[in-house]
């Protein structure tokens, strides 16, 4: 296996990792602070993707359509914190579990009303099209450098809004003690209904982004949802370092699992048995190294106890 194939791999993990971070940000922000399993997230990633395949189809701009994707999450997100979720945060997280599973279904049936059942498609303009010549004559697709710039610079504006902004400080301060913070005079309903747009948004985002590598089609949230979990699970509960890290370890381990195990297993298998082996257990690397974390640090890598 050639240099070139191993970090074209490393960087498909990056990829894959930095899109998972937009998940799972949301993800830790939302449980983090509110204190609630939303197992809805990945239809607000299923929303963004289809709304930016709309858009990019009716106007042919392919910014406008992640803009309308991430906006349209995040504006779906309000409406379900306001009209449904809200009712929730003292209640045990069984009914909470029920009640989000219950808006699966209905964005799931809402979108196939509205959009239809068969699978869209987003075509990247011809500045994000074709590939670029990295060092060591590396020939990798500009739009999945792309991706990995977009969530840096995500990262690096989550990262300033939490810990450099007056509304930051009240989103740590609501993962410490809400009462606290609402006796203070901080308005906890407004908070909670800002970070779960927040969070939905984000996931739209990540939807809308992903769109031109994959069929945007309907249910294409909930495999990313489980990654998204394990995510930050490995990082630690609302922790955006955490889901930053975590992110980039799920990435990397999914992809060069799957890639490097069937080859690892060739040196003292057959063929095709290697090629069975390695895949499942490609298929499982990522929940052993949730486990493995799990035993070393039980809160996570940088969870509360962990810090």
């Amino acid at each position: 296996m050639t240099a070139a194939l191993i970090a074209e791999q490393v960087l498909n993990g990056l990829q894959s990792g930095i899109m998972l971070f937009l998940m799972a940000a949301g993800l830790t922000l939302i449980f983090g602070v509110m204190g609630l399993i939303n197992l809805a997230h990945g239809s607000l990633f299923m929303v963004g993707a289809f709304v930016a395949a709309a858009t990019a189809a009716m106007t042919g701009h392919f910014v406008l359509a992640l803009a309308a994707g991430m906006a349209a999450a995040a504006a779906a997100g309000a409406l379900v914190e306001v009209v449904v979720l809200r009712r929730l945060y003292d209640r045990d997280h069984l009914d909470q579990v029920l009640a989000t599973f219950a808006l699966i279904l209905i964005f799931t049936e809402g979108t196939r009303a509205v959009f239809g059942s068969f699978p869209l498609y987003i075509d990247l303009p011809l500045w994000l099209s074709g590939p670029v010549t990295l060092p060591f004559g590396i020939q990798y697709p500009f739009y999945r450098l792309a991706l990995i710039a977009l969530g840096l610079v995500v990262a690096g504006l989550l990262t300033l809004l939490i810990h450099r902004t007056r509304i930051g400080l009240q989103i740590r301060a609501g993962e410490n003690d809400r009462e606290m913070i609402a006796a203070l005079g901080v308005d906890i309903g407004r908070l909670y209904t800002l970070v779960f747009a927040l969070g939905a948004g984000l996931a739209g985002l990540a939807g809308a982004a992903v769109g031109p590598i994959l069929s945007v089609q309907i249910g294409m949230g909930e495999p990313v949802l489980i990654l998204a979990f394990v995510t930050i699970v490995i990082g630690g509960i609302g922790s955006i370092r955490g889901a930053f890290v975590g992110a980039l370890l799920v990435g990397l381990t999914d992809t060069l699992g799957g890639i490097f195990l069937p080859e690892i297993f060739k040196l003292f298998m057959e063929p095709a048995a290697a090629t069975r082996t390695g895949a499942s257990l490609a298929s499982m690397a990522i929940y052993i190294l949730m486990a493995g974390v799990l035993i070393l640090r039980p809160t996570g890598l940088y969870g509360a106890r962990a810090a």
